[in-house]
């Protein structure tokens, strides 16, 4: 055998030796958020823009996996299942999806246009998953937001918004349904807050220039 038959034959043989220990790709379920079902609102529509973000969070919930809390303080993840995006895009694409549905803020716009817009929702998303408790398991959505002047990027209000409920079944697929549940009650919750401290603001710096 010449050098150069012998060369890539162990060439060959390593590659193949490196392939058989490479640990293989996982095949995971993929989840998205059920169906939104927040209903269109009877309220007159208001004159201000919005531009909901995507809220900060931890590296930990930065990623499509389906976070879980076993025990105590650990942070871990179903395995062999997945959300379709990261937590904080799922919860920004729901929250303009139930603004949009309820119709009270028509113009509305995501940080992925940056459009400039009368006020921007911000925050930082603490808890985007399900917790085992001494009683059984809840899931978990807690946001901390903050409104925020469009134009001069100064904050008009803040409130952390957390909603936890019970969750009987402990499987992924229940528990993706239950984080949908919890984050359409979170979606309600927010919209009527930033309603009514944009409308305030906006109330407030008419009453200034009619002051002036």
């Amino acid at each position: 055998m010449s050098l150069a038959s012998r060369l890539s034959l162990a060439l060959l043989i390593s590659l193949s030796s490196a392939c058989s220990i490479l640990p293989q790709a996982e095949n995971a379920d993929v989840y998205r958020l059920p169906a939104a079902t927040t209903a269109a609102s009877t309220g007159a529509p208001v004159s201000w823009s919005l531009r909901v973000n995507k809220p900060i969070t931890s590296d930990a919930l930065n990623v499509p996996r389906i976070a879980v809390v076993p025990q105590g303080n650990v942070l871990s993840s179903y395995k062999g299942a997945r959300w379709t995006d990261p937590a904080p895009a799922l919860l920004r694409n729901r929250l303009l999806d139930g603004f949009q549905r309820d119709g009270r803020v028509p113009r509305l716009s995501a940080d992925d246009s940056n459009l400039q817009s009368d006020f921007e929702l911000v925050g930082e998303l603490q808890a985007f998953q399900s917790e085992y408790t001494a009683a059984g398991i809840d899931v978990v959505v807690r946001l901390d937001a903050r409104l925020v002047d469009g134009r001069s990027q100064r904050m008009i209000a803040s409130r952390i918004f957390e909603v936890r409920q019970p969750q009987p079944d402990k499987s992924v697929a229940a528990v993706v349904a239950g984080l949908g549940q919890a984050t359409d009650r979170l979606t309600a919750q927010l919209l009527d807050w930033t309603l009514g401290q944009g409308n305030q603001y906006q109330q407030a710096l008419r009453n200034q220039a009619k002051n002036q």
